[in-house]
Formats: structure tokens, C-alpha cells, sequence
């Protein structure tokens, strides 16, 4: 399962295809027995070479911006008739019509499941939710063992107060004694 950050770097791409007009925007998860190469393909088409050289140029800028992150390697940037961003969780193809109907991408990967982008945001939802019930769960741990450790502390404390005071009590009857003696002795 991808992680939440992977999650949402893969919905600002999808997000800044949408900005830049692109069209027919697919996210497909791939199956991790077929594909050990990447989790997610995120498919999209311009119409022309220019457009599909801005629509790369925003997701680029986009996840530099936000997180960061810039691409293992782009190919196909100078042609611009099908760009592919490797991300490494994920990877970016940016195709003209004419070379997504002809290389068929989806059609190849029957195995992997598409998701919309609001099927993957509804996914960064849940995974945030289950974080945050993580997180709760460790502080209440965590509130549970400082007061043991409270508790423990003060338990030394008392006890030992109560050495202390024990200690105290019996040297001054050692004292008392010892006074008593000499006081004795010099008579």
C-alpha cells in the first residue's frame, strides 16, 4: 500500500493535469505481483506537443513546490508526443491522442485497477484517519505509562521520606542517648 505522501504527490500531478486542460486523465494502480517497477501509472493526453510539454512542466513545478520532489528521469520532454516522468511510486505519461491510441497504455496493464481522483483522495482520507487513530492510541499509551512512572516515583519518594525521617528519628535518639551518657560519665 502506498503511503499517505505518495498518495497525495500523485493527486497534486493529477490536479495540475486538470489545471493545464488535459484530457482523459487516468490513475491506474498497478498490481504489485505483475509490476515491481512502480505503484501507480498516471495517464493523460493534450492536444498538441506544446501542451503536453506545459502540462509536464506544471506537474514538475507543482511537486517541487509542495514537496519537494523532482523526477528520477524524463524522457520524450523534446518531442513532447509522449512524456514520461519517472516519480519512482509513481509515473507520469503524458501522451498526444494519436500515440495513446497507438501504444494503449490501459490496455496493457489489464490487471491494474483505475482509479478516479476522487477515489484517490477519498483513499488520503482514510489513510489520514488511520494515522491520527495511531497517533491517539500511542499518546494514550504514553499518558498511561507516565502516570505508572509517576506513581513509581513517588512511591521512592515517600519511601524514602520515610527512610529519612526514620533515620533522623533514631539518630537523634543516639544522640539523646550518647548526651545522656557523657553527661553521666562527667558526674
Amino acid at each position: 500500500m502506498a503511503s499517505t505522501e505518495v498518495n497525495q504527490m500523485l493527486a497534486a500531478a493529477a490536479a495540475a493535469c486538470e489545471d493545464k486542460k488535459a484530457e482523459d486523465i487516468r490513475i491506474l494502480k498497478l498490481d504489485p505481483s505483475e509490476s515491481g517497477l512502480t505503484d501507480y501509472f498516471l495517464i493523460c493526453s493534450g492536444n498538441n506537443d506544446r501542451q503536453n510539454v506545459a502540462i509536464t512542466d506544471e506537474i514538475e513545478i507543482r511537486l517541487k513546490r509542495e514537496f519537494g520532489m523532482y523526477p528520477n528521469s524524463v524522457e520524450g520532454r523534446r518531442q513532447g508526443e509522449w512524456v514520461l516522468m519517472d516519480y519512482v511510486d509513481f509515473i507520469v505519461h503524458v501522451f498526444s491522442t494519436e500515440k495513446r491510441a497507438f501504444y494503449g497504455l490501459e490496455r496493457l496493464r489489464k490487471t491494474a485497477t483505475t482509479l478516479s481522483i476522487d477515489d484517490l483522495n477519498a483513499e488520503i482520507e482514510k489513510q489520514i484517519e488511520q494515522a491520527k487513530g495511531r497517533s491517539a492510541r500511542k499518546s494514550v499509551k504514553k499518558a498511561v505509562v507516565k502516570k505508572a512512572v509517576a506513581k513509581k516515583t513517588m512511591v521512592k519518594k515517600a519511601t524514602t521520606v520515610t527512610k529519612k525521617a526514620v533515620v533522623k528519628k533514631s539518630s537523634k535518639k543516639v544522640v539523646k542517648k550518647a548526651v545522656t551518657a557523657e553527661k553521666a560519665k562527667s558526674k
